[in-house]
């Protein structure tokens, strides 16, 4: 992919140097990390918007079937789960 935008940033000179130094002890060009840092935080931003968006979608349904009579009563959950425990525990 040709490389045609330039990224100016400020940032403390301590910081830049201590950038610089890790980067030439790894003998990588300081472009090069710095651009899979950027893809890399693109990534994760990505990945958490789309989780973002699953989980909205998953918390609509829910409320979706609520809203329709299809749900459960959380105490009703529990007292049937409550009875599977007991029945598996006098299995054992």
């Amino acid at each position: 992919m040709p490389k045609e935008a330039v990224f100016t940033m400020k940032l403390e000179p301590e910081l830049r140097a201590d950038f610089m130094a890790e980067a030439a002890s790894a003998h990588r060009p300081a472009s090069q990390v710095l651009r899979e840092l950027m893809r890399e935080f693109v990534q994760r931003q990505r990945q958490a918007r789309d989780y973002d968006t699953f989980l909205s979608q998953k918390v609509e349904a829910g409320r979706a079937s609520m809203r329709a009579g299809e749900g459960r009563d959380n105490g009703d959950i529990e007292t049937e789960f409550a009875a599977r425990r007991a029945r598996a525990q006098s299995q054992v």
